[in-house]
């Protein structure tokens, strides 16, 4: 019946209108919809289960299969597309290689080569704890017995969706969010996900772009149990993937609250907690906070591909107080493990500690250098944003900028987003589209900025040469047809607003620095096309 209901709902089109007015049921069905799986075909050779799991790798992995077969490299093929679309940290292979070729990594002992606890060693598990205690500023030492490790957070999502929740119930989650999750909670489990949409309006001085609150989770939640659907859980990614936000202690404490009045697990992902990288951004972990309002049911993931930039050495682990929870996953750690060798390397990578208390090199060398490069490119592709006049999201966390290409899309409609995606990979440059991470808004995409100097300068080549393109197209065919509207699903230049300050937590009115006014509005008019659309001849 799901393959059904998939294969016969067509692509991933329409606005957030539609998209809102339909059943959740169907919302949830139309995860992949990131293109048509009218072009699917069922194998004979698979179950309904198996030709599902197909029908997202096709639907999903489009673009970083294109990038596989023909990958930009220098010398050997300077034509080929270049990945702003994964989210990996490019910049410190030199680190990285270098620490873990060194001599303490290359230890062979035969546990190491014998099966393992399946929670993971415990010399593992106790620098685990001891590297999280430090980063997260726990109030107190947190304990290797609520440590559990597996081979990334995707098999940790899957994991934790199958012990929590029964086949067919939900788990609630916030829009744009990394779409992995989708795939990672429903090809095993069979578990749902229930979207409380966020959108781009700002409606009152003590807001942001997309900012999550209670009462959106509220609405999301009694809406899917109007429709007779169990939610278990609320997933939080903080820093978030794809907005960059951070999430405050007073937010991060109200949303664990309402979890606890509505008797949910929480799941929170901060497998970038380490990749905040401007001294004006603070990332505040849960495992950090004085007082969990529900200890029980708040489980805490991380791991070290994004933070470390080595996202091929397939690390994650959770942090939970609740006993029947840890063993749970732990029986599913049998198909999920992290082989002996990894194990001794990543122990050894969380304990450089030196002299101090906190990891030396970690802190001294390579945390120093992460963050100071990640500064200078983010720096460089926003910059490029800037002069472009396309607007964005301007945040210290993470690998990803996420931006505002709505004025590129002349009927607003997310099969006009995935038309320029596909322009943009045709022109050997893979973005990511809003769609891919259930955005309500079409239009929005993430670029990856996590690159080296000469591939993020050919690849703002490529995206500058398709927008121009794009912009010629539009303005063309608005002379050829002056009367019909064109503002059809996307926001009013007036109400557009472009979001380049820094984040700030909530303030008050009054408090707002006239220098920040200023550069908005100027911004907002560069970006504007009112001038090009309102031309005198058109007056005449």
């Amino acid at each position: 019946q799901a393959l059904s209901e998939i294969v016969g709902m067509g692509g991933g089109g329409g606005d957030l209108q539609e998209m809102r007015s339909r059943p959740l049921t169907e919302r949830r069905v139309d995860m992949h919809g990131f293109c048509n799986p009218s072009d699917f075909q069922r194998s004979p050779y698979l179950s309904a289960r198996g030709n599902i799991a197909n029908i997202f790798r096709g639907s999903t992995e489009e673009g970083y299969k294109a990038y596989h077969a023909d990958k930009y490299d220098e010398d050997k093929n300077p034509n080929g597309i270049i990945n702003f679309g994964t989210s990996e940290n490019k910049l410190c292979f030199d680190l990285m290689s270098k620490r873990l070729t060194q001599t303490d990594m290359n230890l062979m002992e035969p546990p190491l080569l014998q099966y393992p606890d399946w929670k993971g060693h415990m010399f593992l598990r106790e620098e685990v704890a001891r590297f999280l205690t430090y980063y997260c500023k726990a109030p107190a030492p947190l304990k290797a017995e609520n440590v559990i490790v597996l081979n990334g957070c995707g098999s940790l999502f899957s994991a934790l969706a199958t012990v929590l929740c029964d086949p067919g119930e939900a788990v609630l989650i916030a829009t744009p969010f990394y779409g992995g999750i989708t795939q990672s909670v429903f090809l095993y489990g069979n578990v749902k996900l229930v979207y409380a949409y966020l959108d781009s309006k700002i409606t009152g001085t003590s807001t942001r772009p997309f900012q999550l609150t209670v009462e959106k989770l509220e609405k999301a939640l009694q809406d899917a149990r109007a429709e007779g659907v169990t939610v278990r859980a609320l997933i939080l990614l903080n820093p978030q993937n794809p907005l960059g936000d951070i999430y405050s202690l007073s937010e991060l404490r109200d949303y664990l609250e309402f979890a606890k009045r509505h008797e949910l697990h929480v799941i929170v992902d901060e497998i970038y907690m380490l990749s905040v990288f401007d001294e004006s951004a603070t990332f505040h972990s849960v495992l950090g906070m004085d007082r969990l309002p529900d200890p029980q049911r708040t489980h805490v993931m991380w791991g070290i591909s994004k933070d470390f930039a080595v996202s091929g050495i397939r690390f994650g682990t959770l942090y939970t107080e609740n006993q029947d929870v840890a063993n749970a996953v732990a029986s599913l750690c049998y198909f999920h493990g992290v082989c002996g060798p990894v194990q001794h390397k990543v122990a050894q990578l969380l304990r450089d500690r030196g002299e101090s208390v906190a990891p030396y090199w970690i802190n001294q060398v390579y945390l120093r250098a992460n963050h100071a490069r990640l500064k200078a490119a983010h720096t460089y592709v926003t910059d490029e944003l800037k002069t472009l006049g396309v607007p964005f999201l301007n945040r210290n966390a993470g690998f990803f900028v996420w931006i505002d290409f709505r004025k590129y899309l002349r009927t607003g409609t997310f099969e006009e987003e995935m038309l320029l995606w596909r322009r943009f990979l045709d022109n050997k440059v893979l973005l990511s589209c809003g769609k891919a991470f259930e955005c309500s808004e079409p239009g929005w995409f993430r670029i990856i900025f996590a690159d080296k100097t000469h591939r993020l300068q050919l690849g703002m080549q490529r995206i500058r040469k398709v927008l121009e393109e794009r912009e010629q197209e539009i303005l063309a065919e608005e002379k050829e047809q002056p009367c019909q509207s064109d503002q059809d699903g996307k926001a009013d230049s007036t109400d557009e607003v472009i979001f380049v300050s820094r984040h700030q937590e909530p303030t008050c009115a009054g408090s707002s620095n006239l220098g920040d006014l200023i550069g908005l509005l100027q911004q907002q008019m560069r970006s504007s096309d009112w001038l090009q659309k309102n031309t005198a001849e058109q007056f005449a």
